[in-house]
């Protein structure tokens, strides 16, 4: 058992892997930093789902107004749960792909882009640009998970 622990240890070696947990971690980040950003607004904006969330701006009726919905608020959330959509399936398909062999240019080629397209869809959604860009970028990063899941399949079922 030891040896098969040291084996995958050595992972850490390997370019690909190396280079999926660099992408893996920039993406996940950037999730992250949409959590702090939908915090940023819910404050700005004074708009909060939790009634103790209005505690710092009021007691009883008067924080009750602070109890609302607010367009910008709800849009960074939305790019959040996009995110969330996109990304995690992405750790793990990725994973499996980075397991899967791939020549390191390939695997690169897969990672950037992906790390690109979600990177440029938060802006396309925070600005907000106009579409097609956004709807582009999305299919533009789910392709490359796509693309990534058809390797992991094809070459683990020999398709």
């Amino acid at each position: 058992r030891r040896g098969e622990m040291a084996k995958s240890t050595q992972l850490i070696d390997n370019e690909v892997f190396r280079a999926y947990a660099t992408y893996t971690g920039i993406v996940l980040l950037k999730m992250m930093l949409m959590s702090l950003i939908t915090a940023y607004f819910r404050i700005t904006r004074k708009a909060f789902v939790n009634p103790e969330d209005t505690a710092t701006f009021g007691k009883g009726e008067s924080a009750k107004k602070f109890l609302r919905t607010d367009p910008d608020v709800e849009r960074v959330r939305r790019g959040h749960l996009n995110d969330l959509e996109n990304i995690v399936p992405f750790v793990g398909i990725g994973l499996l792909y980075a397991l899967s062999g791939p020549e390191l240019s390939t695997a690169l080629l897969h990672f950037r882009i992906f790390a690109g397209a979600r990177i440029f869809h938060t802006f396309a959604y925070l600005i907000p640009l106009p579409q097609p860009g956004r709807g582009l970028s999305w299919a533009v990063g789910y392709s490359v998970t796509f693309s990534m899941a058809y390797r992991v399949l094809k070459t683990a079922w020999l398709l």
